[in-house]
């Protein structure tokens, strides 16, 4: 098996936000957007039309909130969704407030400057946690989940999607070839880093079953990603 390699936590300067911004996201997000939006309608807690407030955590430029609310008011379920954005890098979040203020969606979506690993809000403060590519960032997942886990209600859902790390470096070298077409130099080896850096569907399973939760709600979801969905006791 590949051993996971660290890349940095956050992105620190406002051209690398810029240069992530503007890779093609688009199918990867909008079936995030989608997949999320299914699990908070069937959520015990939630249900299509209930008031939800959700947290989205490592936002990055905001690409996922905004469609998650683009997907919701063209369906008819964004009645009373509010999504707290929240990304450990200022710079993304200086991107992330422009991409919010042309959809003009600044009332729905609020951002902030946190660290997911220690957030300041009480326990069971909202009704669902989103998180989709943060968890590769983190040098010990295990404290974000935790971190999730005490934030979201009794019933809330808990819905994280990240990159799946490969076996090999073949199989590394094979996924950036087939999905960096038309990418900078610079995207393909941040796609590169982050496939090294990401887990396994058996160390993300280890790591909820110690939070209590059923590890088979983690599943891959594609040739490179897996999904955790899960409702908090």
């Amino acid at each position: 098996m590949l051993p996971r390699v660290l890349e940095p936590e956050a992105m620190d300067t406002i051209d690398e936000a810029i240069d992530y911004d503007r890779i093609d996201h688009r199918e990867v997000n909008r079936l995030f957007a989608a997949d999320a939006l299914t699990a908070l309608t069937s959520a015990p807690l939630l249900g299509a039309g209930k008031p939800c407030h959700a947290i989205d955590l490592g936002t990055g430029t905001a690409q996922i909130p905004i469609e998650l609310v683009r997907q919701a008011r063209a369906d008819g379920t964004a009645q009373g969704l509010v999504i707290t954005a929240v990304d450990l890098a200022a710079e993304m979040l200086v991107v992330a407030k422009r991409n919010v203020a042309a959809a003009a969606m600044s009332d729905v979506i609020r951002l902030e400057r946190l660290d997911a690993k220690t957030l300041p809000y009480p326990d069971d403060r909202f009704q669902a946690v989103l998180s989709n590519s943060i968890v590769h960032h983190i040098p010990e997942p295990a404290e974000a989940l935790a971190e999730a886990v005490r934030v979201t209600q009794p019933g809330g859902l808990l819905f994280f999607r990240d990159l799946l790390r490969p076996a090999d470096v073949a199989e590394v070298e094979r996924l950036v070839t087939l999905y960096t077409v038309g990418s900078t130099e610079n995207q393909r080896q941040l796609f590169r880093q982050s496939l090294h850096a990401a887990l396994t569907v058996a160390e993300v399973r280890a790591m909820i079953a110690e939070l209590g939760f059923d590890p088979a709600g983690v599943r891959a979801t594609s040739d490179r990603h897996w999904t955790w969905q899960g409702i908090k006791p």
